[in-house]
């Protein structure tokens, strides 16, 4: 009797170290901060620039450039309003819309630009 008791608690099937439950997990662990290291934090970096680069674009609008917002509004700025964070937009020869600066997804190469380039 004394063994069918023994046999129910089953103790004896654990494993006799305390780190077996780690050990199983360390490889997990491992591929982890493998992934962490090769692929998620390059791509925080790289966000990250971005979002200064956009940033400084959006800072640096003046009168006269070609943008494109988001909504693939070809257009050039009128005026900046920085009191209310605004752009007017010339997109035809006599209609103007006004825009939030952070509408502006990106600059319109230039003329010379665009000829350097091809």
């Amino acid at each position: 009797m004394d063994t069918i008791t023994n046999l129910g608690s089953l103790a004896f099937l654990q494993p006799a170290g305390g780190l077996g439950g780690l050990a199983g997990l360390l490889p997990f662990i491992l591929i982890f901060v493998i992934f962490y290291f090769l692929l998620i934090r390059p791509q925080q970096k790289k966000q990250r620039l971005a979002q200064l680069e956009r940033e400084a674009m959006l800072k640096a609008l003046k009168a006269g450039d070609k943008v494109v917002t988001s909504g693939g509004i070809y257009g050039t700025i009128v005026a900046v309003r920085e009191k209310d964070d605004t752009v007017q937009l010339r997109i035809a020869q006599s209609v103007s819309v006004e825009a939030e600066r952070s509408a502006i997804v990106r600059l319109q190469p230039s003329e010379k630009e665009a000829d350097v380039s091809k």
